[in-house]
């Protein structure tokens, strides 16, 4: 991860407020692009706002994916697959998961987003937050940061002091 001139990691903290209008931001984008049977978040970042995608939309069947990438928080190490997805929601539309979401918090290098496409093909993916590299990789998102920052979401975060940013807080 590139840092910035005091010598800190680029940061962006995500609040529990902007995460929600985020993701609030992201189902008005959705809305009206499909007939959506359900929604398929990828764990654990997904399941956030897919529960509030999935609220606004009035989706009521949910499933999960489980891919591991994180290792140790910051650092991206092999994918492992958790938990695929049911086959029945992969049958969803005309197969391939048509009438599926993909919902995730974050698309990064895009490693996971083409391990979850390669199960359900023709499913719409939708992030929150998008980085360059993984951007490509998905249909809809609502905010693009540098590939070198790291997003630090509110289930992450403990109430603490933040420095002031020309103490070096923020990239």
């Amino acid at each position: 991860m590139s840092e910035d001139h005091a010598g800190q990691p680029k940061a962006f903290p995500v609040s529990w407020d902007q995460f929600h209008r985020d993701a609030r931001a992201l189902a008005w984008r959705l809305s009206g692009q499909g007939e959506w049977s359900a929604i398929v978040c990828i764990t654990r970042g997904g399941l956030v706002p897919a529960a509030i995608v999935a609220r606004e939309l009035g989706i009521r069947v949910i499933e999960t994916v489980g891919v591991a990438s994180y290792h140790e928080y910051k650092e991206q190490g092999s994918l492992q697959v958790l938990k695929p997805v049911d086959p029945e929601i992969i049958k969803l539309g005309e197969g391939g998961g048509s009438q599926v979401l993909i919902i995730d918090d974050l698309v990064d290098t895009g490693a996971t987003a083409r391990v979850v496409r390669e199960m359900l093909p023709k499913a719409h993916f939708a992030t929150v937050y998008a980085k360059p590299k993984g951007r490509p990789l998905v249909d809809t998102f609502v905010t693009e940061v540098s590939q070198d920052t790291w997003i630090y979401f509110p289930w992450d975060m403990g109430l603490t002091f933040q420095p002031p940013i020309n103490q070096g807080a923020f990239g």
